[in-house]
């Protein structure tokens, strides 16, 4: 019997979306508007964040404020950060029915869990409105959790803080959090789980952090393929993370194993 009560998945790049492309294309679209170029590692930074929470981070970062300030003449304000907002949630509404498909792996490792009675939560930096347009689709291709959550359920209250894992746990009536493992592709990921209090692992292949397509991924040599692994693990590691898996096939066979 496992010593696991449940898995609490995070959404894109983690069980959707190998990469993690919706988001980080309409951030980039959105900032492009108001004649700001973000570089990838810039919108990747805050990635897992609540989308409004990301875009105050980024406008905070040394080098966008630099440009927003001189472009403007005023450093970037609070009512800046919801009018990109705005954009960003239209531009992403749009894209989000593209970007719903589960990675590979993900549908047969949630059935292996749940054969061993493992339960399956979710929490997101996706707004409601954002989740009804992909659980849908992702259910059709054979992904849905137990329950999921938005920081919508928490006030706005997103990652890093740890109520939506918090909420995940009422609903799935489980109040050991030690038998809790929280999943995610992001540092923000990692430090809502150790914030919660819950066994934290990063997944590596296909996550935000890494931030390859999987055509991209699967081009590299067995060499690069291997760098870059052990590049997003230290990083996930660096974070807090209790373990780190490649894949979600790897994180099933720990959890049934455990």
């Amino acid at each position: 019997m496992s010593k696991w009560d449940a898995v609490i998945f995070d959404w894109a790049g983690t069980t959707v979306d190998f990469g993690c492309f919706a988001p980080v294309q309409a951030f980039v679209e959105v900032f492009k508007e108001y004649g700001v170029e973000p570089t990838m590692e810039e919108v990747r930074e805050p990635m897992g964040m609540l989308k409004i929470d990301h875009i105050r981070t980024m406008l905070k970062m040394p080098r966008i404020k630099e440009c927003w300030t001189e472009k403007y003449q005023t450093e970037p304000t609070e009512e800046d950060a919801q009018k990109l907002f705005a954009i960003f949630e239209e531009k992403l509404l749009s894209i989000l029915h593209l970007y719903a498909e589960p990675k590979k792996e993900t549908e047969a490792a949630v059935k292996k869990m749940r054969i061993h009675g493992i339960k399956i939560g979710s929490t997101t930096g996706y707004t409601d409105k954002m989740m009804e347009i992909i659980v849908p689709l992702a259910k059709e291709k054979g992904y849905t959790p137990d329950t999921w959550f938005s920081p919508d359920s928490t006030n706005n209250v997103g990652r890093p803080y740890p109520y939506m894992i918090f909420q995940n746990m009422r609903a799935l009536e489980l109040m050991d959090v030690s038998r809790i493992i929280k999943a995610g592709d992001t540092i923000s990921d990692i430090k809502e789980g150790k914030n919660a209090g819950v066994f934290t692992v990063g997944i590596v292949v296909g996550s935000s952090e890494m931030g390859l397509s999987e055509e991209e991924y699967q081009t590299l040599s067995k060499e690069e393929q291997e760098k870059k692994c052990e590049e997003v693990t230290a990083k996930f590691m660096a974070a807090g993370a209790d373990k780190v898996f490649l894949t979600l096939t790897e994180l099933a066979d720990f959890v049934v194993e455990g």
